[in-house]
């Protein structure tokens, strides 16, 4: 099924592709995306949406297994809380991405703004996965306590791909960051290592399942080119609560 959302408020746009799933629509193709918010939002499995446009704000947020392509941009929120499923945008997103995401992969072809992965964490066997294409603003990965991101940088002009106070917060998960990565650039509360052979194999898996998603050729980087972000304790405001 098709819709037009040219001139369409996001929840008649909302209402309408629910109701094209609720007839059993394998596929809705969304043309003349404006900044509607919500697409998508609590989707569960077996739906797939083609959003050509700007996707507005918590695009795919609670997402319970649907698969959510967009041939464009993407506003802030992405992915929020997100349970299971996929999300393909294939331009840039804005900020907090990924927010509190539990689970599913989000890949995004360009830049995303700051904090990216905020609270991001594993749930319950669940394990999110989120891929930045190109480079991510300050705060990446705060309060992160689970599952993986990883930012390639590629396009950037300069030598690294992230801002400032990257995994402020962190305790849990992990972050692989393609390029340069200097301890000042981090929060108190991790260190900075170079992957191992596990961390590789687990890398190398993501990044092959973001090509294909992405229709984008293996750039065939290298294990040395990536700097890993890691917690250095499960509590590290332990200290400030009285118990």
């Amino acid at each position: 099924m098709r819709i037009d959302a040219e001139n369409l408020h996001y929840r008649e746009l909302n209402e309408r592709i629910r109701a094209a799933f609720s007839k059993n629509s394998a596929e809705v193709v969304v043309d003349n995306v404006r900044g509607q918010r919500y697409i998508g939002a609590g989707l569960e499995g077996g739906a797939r949406i083609v959003i050509n446009g700007v996707a507005g704000n918590d695009l795919g947020a609670f997402m319970d297994g649907a698969e959510v392509i967009v041939n464009g941009n993407a506003q802030d929120g992405v992915a929020n809380t997100m349970n299971a499923g996929r999300i393909v945008v294939h331009g840039g997103a804005g900020d907090i991405l990924g927010y509190s995401m539990r689970g599913g992969r989000l890949f995004v072809r360009d830049d995303v703004g700051y904090r990216a992965g905020i609270h991001m964490k594993a749930y319950e066997g669940r394990f999110p996965v989120v891929v930045v294409g190109g480079r991510a603003g300050d705060y990446l990965g705060e309060y992160m306590a689970g599952g993986v991101m990883v930012v390639l940088g590629r396009g950037s002009h300069g030598p690294t791909c992230v801002g400032e106070w990257v995994g402020t917060g962190m305790h849990g998960g992990l972050l692989f960051l393609r390029g340069a990565l200097e301890p000042w650039q981090v929060g108190a509360e991790v260190g900075i290592a170079e992957p191992d052979d596990e961390d590789w194999r687990l890398l190398s898996d993501i990044l092959a399942d973001y090509y294909e998603a992405m229709g984008l050729e293996d750039p065939g980087f290298g294990r040395d080119e990536f700097r890993k972000v890691y917690p250095q304790t499960a509590r590290p405001y332990g200290t400030l609560y009285a118990y």
